[in-house]
Parts: structure tokens; sequence; C-alpha cells
């Protein structure tokens, strides 16, 4: 059986409206995949720990990261050789100096401290994961496609990524698109990446 793990973003949880549309499209478009959307700890070093453990212990051959766990899908998809597909990921270097004091978890509720010794140590995975989008050329060339929401921007980062994978395919769209329609284009894709059935957004 094929497994993905999905890693939601900062202070969000496994109830998420993300986590709930994923595992709901993927219940329902086949039977041969295992969604695995852990809670992840409000504490960064800790959400580290819990993700390394997962991996080793169920071997999902892909990832999906939102936000903050967008950021941590791009270390442990060049770290364990997974397929990675990310949505408003977290780039590299991240500050989350914001947060330092107490947070509260806007799915659950529940109040958690971010301490300078988390920030020191986000500040050492930062070094880890290059900002450099030529230093991640191994994964990059495996990149077959990169969705883009915003018309308009700075496509710095894709027009980088073309020259380095000619054969990628870059989709973009407008800020405003609607939300249902960037769930089927995203799944469209996502779909088209793992390979799992045929599906097309209609």
């Amino acid at each position: 059986m094929t497994k993905i793990l999905y890693l939601h973003g900062f202070a969000s949880s496994a109830d998420s409206t993300k986590a709930k549309v994923i595992k709901s499209f993927v219940k329902k478009n086949t039977s041969s995949t295992k969604i695995l959307i852990p809670n992840l700890d409000n504490n960064i070093k800790r959400a580290y720990q819990q993700i390394d453990e997962i991996i080793k212990t169920e071997s999902p051959s892909s990832i999906i990261g939102s936000s903050l766990g967008g950021f941590f899908g791009i270390y442990f998809a060049e770290k364990y050789d997974l397929l990675c597909v990310n949505i408003n990921p977290a780039i590299p270097p991240i500050d989350m100096s914001e947060y330092l004091g107490e947070n509260q978890n806007y799915s659950t509720g529940e109040k958690f401290v971010i301490d300078q010794d988390q920030l020191d140590w986000l500040g050492l995975m930062n070094k880890k994961i290059s900002p450099d989008i030529g230093h991640n050329k191994k994964s990059l060339l495996k990149c077959k496609y990169c969705l883009s929401f915003g018309l308009g921007d700075n496509f710095t980062f894709e027009s980088d990524l073309k020259k380095i994978n000619p054969k990628i395919k870059i989709e973009v769209y407008d800020h405003t698109v609607d939300y249902k329609f960037w769930i089927k284009h995203f799944f469209y894709w996502l779909w088209k990446s793992i390979r799992f059935r045929k599906y097309s957004p209609k």
C-alpha cells in the first residue's frame, strides 16, 4: 500500500481544513493509498523528531507539506529521497522570532510557548536547507510540476527553476482563484505527480 505523509503548518492540526480535504479526497479516489496526518507537536523541535520517527516507522513514499510543514517537507524529502508536494511552504531561511513567547493553536485553541532554544534550533535548520535553489539541484531535476498562485508577482524562483529543469511544467494562477477551483487543480497535479490513478478537474 502506498503511504502519503501530510504535514500541517505551524499552530495548526490534523483537523485543519486542508488536512480534512486531502484526507477526504484520498479516501474517495483510491483504496490503495493510506494518508498519514499526524497532529504535530506545537514545539518545533519535538515536531521535527516526531516527523523523523513517523518516516522511519511508516516508510511513506511521498510528503505533502503546508506552510511550516512544507519547510519540514523540503528537509525530509532530501534526507530520505522522497517525493514531496508543498502548499505555500515556508522557504528557508525562515524567521519565527515574532512568535517568541506564548501562542495559541489556531485549530485546537491550545496555548503553547515558543522559546529561544527552539528559535536557535530553527536557525541551525535554516543552514541545512540552503535558500540557494542551485544547491537543491538533485531534487529539482526530479520535479515535474510547479503550481504558483499570484499573477503579477516577481517569479524569480520559477525562472531559476526553469533554468535548472527545462522540462518542468509550471502553471500560474491568479491570487483570486476560487477555493474550489484551487482544490480541483491542486489535486489534478498532485495525482499526476504521484501517479495513483486518472483524475481530472471538472
